[in-house]
């Protein structure tokens, strides 16, 4: 019997690597990096000294540009375009999809009959894409179709090539026509500013005169897995869903623990190469590649970069990733949990704030005695103690809800890891108690190694928001999100604590005139961590005894995605998104909407896919194989009872494919207006019913003749290249 699983069974056999012409050129990655980015140093060489110190200027101080600037501007980037045969260029935005968007135009103009080529300031500033079909969270009516997309001053354009050419990328923020945000990345450039003037504020009342800016910094490990392209095609679920609906658990998943940091197979191995290139060219940083917990799962990871550059570099990632893998013959698949029973995905966010004089304001050096770091610590700890609804909404993306708390990734509950030096710091700080201590050595007990310094603290998986160092790692955010939300929810509530420590140590200095701002400033941040203690939490965070005392400390545990979304619209958060100015309740409630509209979406498509796969695939294989048992037994009771157990199996998946069917319509009869209780139904009910459909469809898949199962399986999937 033909199908698509042997037709990518077979093609297995002649998979060879595949050779980058760009890794094989001779050429080191110092050659190539930022080859197709045109940067400061392009624009430099192209602007008269006084236009480039005025550009400088705009970027420190964030003003916009004149028109003559502008003209300026895109001429050099138009000069730049075209001697690398680009012919059109896009501005390149993030919608609240959570992917990119560009629409391209061409440098072509006419004068006459004769043809130009033209690129303007104001080309450049502003874009003007269609904006009816982009989601607006219902304030906006289909209609309603101008939109603005507004150039990103701060992340630098860049040439992505294309079958025939390439083209070039202009990183920009989209706006409607109100001028309301409706991307990922107006709410975290004004996230920025906001945090930005906060921190400054905090930083000169602890006497720090030098400062002017503070950035948030980011850092993206991302998890991915890659497999086949032959199997990919040969399963519908993962060309709709991004995830398996379907498979039964291979007698070897992740039991050995032998595939993490394992060798990396040679295809793959040759198709991280290649990503890797083609990465340098675009200036992305990336340095790390690795195999990951559970097998064919791989994770890259960059250095360090400002985050709204960090967060466009994170989505030119997933695009290289999955462009390359068709290349390779491989599909990348990006979903939080693309395979059931082993580990899924995640984007480890490791966040940081550092100022322009080059301090990481999250690198503690003595932590006891470093009150600038303690200052940052206790407002990091009073955000996520107050706001940890917030933290959590952020990272609310539907394949998120399959893996949070499932011994691979930080439960829904948020809170704070520290490690015991820091905890011990927090009590010595409140008590004023100061002390040296020696810097700890890890002994690896073998004489030809030295012993090491040790980190402050170990590094713990089980916590979703974790001291490492000298940064924050947010390790809940999905693998297939975008890390702009994430980051502006966040600065914003860093940026509010920071706001209320100025202002508490600005009152204590008042009303006690005796007192310094340094001893007012001990006992703001102590009555903080005593305060907010509470979200601190250093010991496993997978254990029910955690669940049972993160209840008694109240802290947010919000386990579905419908119930962290549901929070947004609460006038806690209202308050403070309007109160900072990064979101208009309008758009908090855009955001909001967008939310549950892709849960709703997304779990519909998941059901109809299923029962698709469900009805006319493994049930018509199901009866075929049932009736040739029939056939076949020969009437001993054993062989009776075996195809009495697969009957059942059929007659229970044809009832469950009824239910489900049935549950479906009802999840698509609720109105707009009542869309929390549309995605708490899909949630709840739907993905009941899916769970009791794939579990039968999984049982009949372990005793149905190998030869005429249509899908092909985990043990294909995960393990063949």
């Amino acid at each position: 019997m033909f199908s698509l699983r042997i037709k990518a069974l077979k093609s297995l056999e002649d998979k060879k690597p595949i050779t980058s012409q760009l890794a094989l050129s001779g050429k080191s990655p110092q050659d190539v990096f930022g080859e197709d980015v045109f940067g400061e140093n392009h624009l430099k060489d192209k602007l008269a000294p006084q236009f480039w110190d005025t550009f400088k200027k705009c970027l420190e101080t964030d003003d916009h540009l004149d028109h003559t600037l502008a003209d300026q501007i895109a001429y050099a980037m138009k000069d730049w375009a075209l001697s690398k045969q680009a012919t059109h260029y896009t501005h390149w935005f993030q919608p609240l999809t959570g992917l990119t968007a560009e629409k391209h135009d061409s440098f072509i103009s006419f004068s006459g009959q004769r043809m130009k080529l033209n690129f303007s300031g104001k080309q450049l500033i502003k874009g003007e894409p269609d904006a009816s079909s982009f989601p607006s969270g219902g304030i906006r009516s289909t209609f309603e179709a101008r939109g603005y997309t507004a150039w990103d001053m701060g992340s630098p354009s860049f040439i992505r090539h294309g079958p025939n050419g390439p083209f070039l990328c202009i990183p920009s923020a989209f706006a409607s026509w109100t001028g309301e945000a409706l991307d990922m990345k107006t709410p975290l450039l004004r996230s920025n500013e906001v945090l930005s003037h906060s921190a400054v504020r905090v930083l000169r009342l602890l006497g720090d005169k030098e400062t002017t800016h503070v950035w948030t910094n980011l850092g993206v490990e991302q998890e991915f897995f890659l497999i086949d392209r032959g199997f990919y095609l040969a399963r519908p679920d993962l060309i709709a869903c991004g995830r398996t609906l379907q498979g039964a658990l291979p007698a070897k998943g992740q039991q050995m623990e032998d595939h993490y940091f394992g060798a990396l197979e040679r295809r793959v191995l040759s198709f991280l190469q290649d990503v890797e290139w083609r990465l340098w060219r675009l200036a992305v940083p990336t340095t790390t590649r690795h195999n990951e917990v559970a097998p064919s799962q791989y994770e890259v990871a960059p250095i360090f970069e400002r985050s709204n550059l960090a967060c466009d570099h994170n989505m030119l990632t997933m695009e290289i990733l999955k462009e390359a893998a068709r290349e390779h013959d491989f599909m990348c698949l990006l979903h939080e949990k693309p395979f059931a029973g082993v580990n899924g995905s995640g984007k480890h966010n490791n966040w940081s704030l550092s100022t322009n004089t080059g301090a990481n304001l999250m690198d503690p050096t003595t932590p006891g005695q470093n009150l600038r770091f303690m200052v940052f610590l206790a407002a990091v700890t009073r955000a996520i103690s107050i706001h940890g609804d917030i933290l959590r909404a952020s990272i609310a993306v539907p394949g998120n809800d399959h893996r949070l708390g499932a011994n691979e990734a930080p439960p829904a509950i948020i809170s704070i890891y520290l490690g015991d030096q820091l905890t011990e710091a927090i009590e010595d700080i409140s008590s004023k108690v100061e002390k040296e201590k020696p810097a700890d050595l890890l002994q690896l007990r073998v004489k030809a190694l030295p012993a090491l310094p040790k980190d402050a603290s170990d590094r713990n998986r089980t916590s979703p928001f974790a001291f490492t160092g000298n940064k924050f790692e947010f390790r809940a955010v999905g693998s297939s999100q975008s890390c702009a939300r994430p980051v502006f929810f966040l600065n914003s509530i860093v940026a509010e604590s920071l706001n209320v420590i100025a202002d508490l140590i600005e009152k204590e200095v008042k009303n006690n005139p005796q007192m310094n701002t340094e001893a007012a400033t001990t006992v703001v941040i102590s009555k903080i961590f005593k305060d907010h203690k509470r979200v601190l939490f250093n010991g496993n965070g997978y254990s029910e005894e955690w669940k049972q005392e993160a209840a008694k400390r109240g802290l947010w545990n919000l386990r579905t995605a419908p119930e962290a979304i549901a929070q947004l619209s609460s006038d806690k958060n209202v308050h403070l998104f309007e109160s900072l100015g990064v979101l208009t309740k309008r758009e908090l409630l855009v955001q909001q909407h967008t939310l549950y509209e892709i849960f709703c979406k997304t779990i519909a498509i998941e059901s109809d896919c299923l029962l698709a796969m469900a009805s006319s695939h493994i049930l018509p294989v199901a009866l075929e194989y049932k009736n040739h048992i029939k056939d076949a037994i020969d009437g001993s009771d054993i062989q009776k009872s075996y195809f009495a157990n697969l009957n059942d199996l059929v007659s229970k998946l044809i009832q469950s494919i009824k239910t489900q069917k049935e549950v479906q319509l009802k999840a698509k009869d609720f109105g707009e207006e009542h869309i929390f209780e549309q995605s708490t139904f899909y949630r709840n009910e739907v993905m009941a019913t899916m769970s009791a459909t794939r579990s039968l469809c999984d049982e009949l898949e372990k005793v149905i003749d190998d030869r005429l199962w249509p899908f092909p399986k985990y043990s294909e999937m995960l393990f063949m290249k």
